[in-house]
């Protein structure tokens, strides 16, 4: 603004002493030397201050004629004393030449300098305001700021503490520290649900470990007071008990190889009909000895890469799952068409509200441990079968369990 400021009063100025140079040259060109004296006497000094050299005399506003000057449209500046209030004016003008010779044509700048001035002082004013302004805006901003990160400290240190149903809270402005707010509620409730799992798993090996553990305690005291003929035997029942503890703590490692990928597969080209084949001959005979009828129908070939270990080890679980709990006389089926196998039985099935709770460790639907177990076949299929890119899904049989592996 101040640069265009000078720039128009510059233009202005040109346009002022051009208008003057041409009237009083075409002045000089219709008048007498002595009405043209005459006009030089009579110009107003506030319209521009006129000097004409009439022989040895100088006629007009001014009573010198600065030396160097040029002519005009070139200009320049020049200082006049004066007898009044404002004894020093800064004029700015230059020659023209005329038919009576040359005479000099000016006007007065020291107004445009008070205008920039005034100017200057009016852009440092409304520059000081707005600095202000920005550092008391800056500062109550920061002063938001500075709460709302207090507020998450103070809520940090109760998380700290242990109190992990603590939340922070989302605000209506959806800022930056709402999106960071709601994202660490989710880290949160993640962090909550896992160590809700971590409690499921811990009150499940301690329910499913109290019971062998005790009979081991009971037996390894009531050992030494045995025949030594019933030696052999009660030895054996404690070895047994033993085993199945074991036998959870490998089953737990295992499904967390699994889970974090340590455990290498060893993949092959496995064919879906031949699996199924494979789990059909292994079961039949468990079938029929529970009285209870099982088919096999396969469809159109599928193969896939995986480990064919691994993969037996998943889906025979899940036929010996329904074997086990579907009761004597059910019938059970084993479909295969193409990359989907299914395992439907008849039996009493699982609620549909506890159908993902399964997949958990240690998660027994069997509250009186009727069947021995552990409580990790489910979780250590889903882990197999994660590792192969497949998915399971559960779903009524109307009446019964029907299980679909998709691979």
């Amino acid at each position: 603004m101040y640069r265009q400021l000078i720039n128009e009063q510059e233009h202005q100025l040109d346009l002022h002493l051009d208008a003057e140079k041409t009237r009083y040259q075409q002045m000089a060109l219709t008048l007498d030397r002595r009405s043209f004296a005459t006009q030089v006497r009579a110009a107003d000094p506030k319209v521009a201050l006129i000097v004409w050299r009439d022989s040895t005399d100088l006629i007009g506003s001014l009573s010198m004629i600065p030396e160097d000057m040029p002519m005009l449209p070139e200009k320049r500046e020049f200082p006049v004393f004066t007898g009044g209030p404002e004894k020093l004016h800064i004029l700015t003008g230059g020659m023209v030449m005329t038919r009576y010779g040359p005479m000099l044509i000016a006007t007065r700048v020291d107004q445009l300098g008070a205008l920039i001035d005034k100017f200057t002082n009016a852009a440092i004013t409304a520059l000081m305001l707005t600095l202000v302004l920005t550092l008391a805006l800056g500062y109550l901003f920061s002063k938001a700021i500075l709460r709302r990160l207090v507020q998450y400290n103070r809520l940090s240190n109760r998380i700290e503490r242990g109190q992990y149903s603590t939340r922070l809270p989302v605000g209506w402005r959806e800022d930056e520290f709402d999106m960071l707010a709601r994202q660490f509620n989710g880290v949160l409730d993640a962090l909550e649900k896992n160590l809700a799992a971590v409690r499921g798993v811990t009150d499940n090996i301690a329910h499913d470990l109290r019971t062998p553990l005790s009979h081991l305690r009971i037996g390894l005291e009531q050992l030494p007071s045995k025949p030594t003929e019933e030696l052999e035997e009660s030895c054996a029942i404690l070895t047994e008990e033993l085993d199945h503890c074991l036998a959870t703590f490998d089953a737990m490692l295992s499904l967390t190889r699994i889970e974090e990928g340590q455990q290498t597969l060893e993949l092959q080209e496995v064919s879906l009909i031949e699996l199924s084949q494979d789990l059909f001959e292994m079961a039949e005979a468990m079938a029929e000895f529970n009285e209870q009828s099982l088919r096999l129908t396969t469809g159109e070939e599928f193969q896939l890469s995986g480990d064919k270990y691994l993969l037996f080890q998943a889906l025979f679980n899940l036929v010996d799952n329904a074997i086990k709990y579907s009761g004597e006389g059910a019938e059970i089926c084993i479909s295969q068409n193409r990359n989907v196998i299914s395992i439907q039985d008849n039996g009493p099935g699982i609620p549909e509200g506890s159908r993902d709770k399964v997949f958990e460790r240690l998660v027994r639907l069997d509250p009186s441990r009727h069947h021995k177990g552990t409580g990790l076949g489910l979780s250590m299929v889903k882990a197999i079968l994660s590792r192969h890119n497949a998915k399971i899904a559960l779903t009524d049989n109307q009446p019964g369990l029907k299980v679909i592996i998709t691979f």
